[in-house]
């Protein structure tokens, strides 16, 4: 028999025998319905988050850790969430039983609302295999947005292009992660964390990548789960996303693949892509999943959101640039244009999966920067912005694997995050003016760029008088860079 299986075996045994000790015990949960015990292995998320309402959702699992195929077995149950203000017997918010099903992955999502603005609350899931025997888990927390009308200060960081395949198994030439704590996760979101007063973080994409490792492509149902439950199974991860409340997005590589648009044969399907994203991640409700990912969020008197989708409505990457060809689509762009007229924020934020401002690499056909990509509706929008008057823009992308702060021609910033770990980060980017970059004439004034391979991520801070500092930051928390400005009035 293989060592492993033996192993295996042999813990199968002696949690048999110690089962009745267990449940005399009160840690472990014997029912009517299993007798299997029952866990919460990816932790909680809190998304969505508003002035008033957040979106919670968790996973029941068969098991704590990774089955042989590197997923997290679900199971059959079910749970509710359990609200309050950090302070044990005070009055709270119970949701409803809800119940995990394979048809969603075992995945259990409620909205909750009538809760207080700029508040930091502490949420516990309640589950088990019937209502008559749960068991709490541990505190997790959000905080509530300022709201409209609230020029108070907020706070939030950013990430993405996480990289599980690669932090653990190593790509191409780049090494996977070494150290001691490997098994922790990503060492970034310790640093993260550390910023604990921030209203909540974004994830602009790439939270998981089902075309990595080349021996574990995802094309089915049941192995675009199992990415997930990789991801989210990791300590740190699970750590550092029940801390803070979160906004998600998804880009190629978890929507179907490097760079994919919505045309081939090629699986995963656009349409399974889609719906993948939008039952792993808390972004819809479930009663409304058909909604739309592309959404705006009023944060507070001074900061509006915009969160755009950027694979859903794409043309094909491979069509002739012109006014025909779109990464927006013509109804998410004539909502962009029409929402960003109407807002009245002193800061008006877009955050975008791909770059608009760069530079980036010229031989791909990806995103707004690139020669044969989708120039010209990049070019139509910042002529749009100067046409307008809208002020106050700034863009946040994901997507490249390096940060930078860089400045349009046209006066707009792009902040780009980065990737989160340092083996999915690129050491050599392209610059202005260097060899096949998509700004060979040096139009872009690039403020900072990274000049080695490193993770980190963004964090965004505007004051009561609607100051904005941004900082980049690594990897190891030190702060690369800050940029401070002023609305212009």
């Amino acid at each position: 028999m293989h060592r492993y299986l033996r192993r295996r075996v042999t813990r199968m045994r002696i949690f048999s025998n110690l089962r009745p000790l267990l449940v005399a015990a009160g840690l472990l949960l014997a029912n009517s319905a299993s007798a299997a015990p029952l866990f919460h292995a990816q932790g909680e998320i809190a998304g969505e988050p508003g002035a008033d309402s957040i979106l919670l959702q968790s996973r029941l699992t068969a098991a704590e850790h990774l089955n042989d195929e590197r997923g997290i077995t679900g199971a059959a149950g079910v749970a509710r969430f359990v609200i309050d203000r950090g302070t044990d017997g005070t009055a709270g918010i119970i949701t409803p039983w809800a119940t995990a099903e394979a048809t969603n992955d075992y995945i259990v999502r409620q909205r909750v609302t009538g809760l207080t603005p700029d508040t930091r609350y502490r949420y516990r899931l309640e589950f088990g295999a019937d209502r008559a025997h749960t068991q709490k888990g541990p505190a997790r927390w959000f905080r509530t947005l300022p709201g409209a009308r609230a020029a108070s200060r907020l706070s939030f960081l950013m990430f993405n292009c996480m990289g599980w395949g690669q932090y653990m198994d190593g790509y191409g030439d780049r090494l996977p992660y070494d150290g001691p704590d490997k098994m922790l996760g990503y060492p970034t979101l310790a640093k993260a964390q550390a910023y604990a007063d921030s209203h909540f973080f974004i994830c602009a994409g790439d939270v998981v990548y089902y075309d990595t490792p080349k021996q574990a492509i995802a094309r089915t149902l049941p192995q675009l789960r199992a990415k997930w439950q990789q991801q989210f199974s990791m300590p740190r991860m699970a750590a550092f996303v029940g801390s803070l409340g979160s906004f998600w997005m998804k880009d190629d590589h978890d929507f179907r693949y490097d760079d994919a648009d919505r045309t081939g044969p090629r699986e995963p399907s656009p349409e399974l892509g889609i719906r993948v994203f939008k039952e792993q991640m808390p972004v819809v409700p479930r009663e409304d999943f058909e909604r739309v990912t592309y959404r705006t969020v009023r944060a507070s008197a001074q900061v509006q959101l915009w969160f755009l989708e950027g694979r859903d409505y794409r043309s094909p990457n491979q069509m002739e640039d012109g006014p025909a060809k779109t990464i927006w689509g013509i109804e998410q762009r004539a909502w962009l244009q029409r929402t960003l007229r109407e807002s009245d924020a002193a800061w008006k934020l877009i955050i975008t999966p791909t770059p608009m401002v760069g530079p980036d690499t010229d031989r791909k056909r990806d995103n707004h920067t690139n020669s044969r990509g989708f120039r010209h509706e990049g070019t139509q929008f910042f002529a749009w912005l100067r046409e307008s008057g809208v002020r106050n823009v700034v863009l946040f992308t994901g997507d490249r694997h390096w940060q930078y702060h860089s400045v349009h021609p046209t006066g707009v910033s792009e902040f780009a995050c980065g990737s989160l770990s340092r083996e999915n980060a690129v050491g050599d980017p392209p610059t202005p003016g260097s060899a096949g970059s998509t700004d060979p004439n040096r139009l872009v004034d690039q403020k900072f760029v990274t000049s080695k391979q490193d993770g980190g991520f963004l964090r965004v801070v505007v004051d009561e008088k609607a100051l904005l500092r941004v900082e980049i930051i690594n990897q190891v928390g030190a702060v690369l860079y800050t940029n401070e400005s002023k609305p212009t009035l």
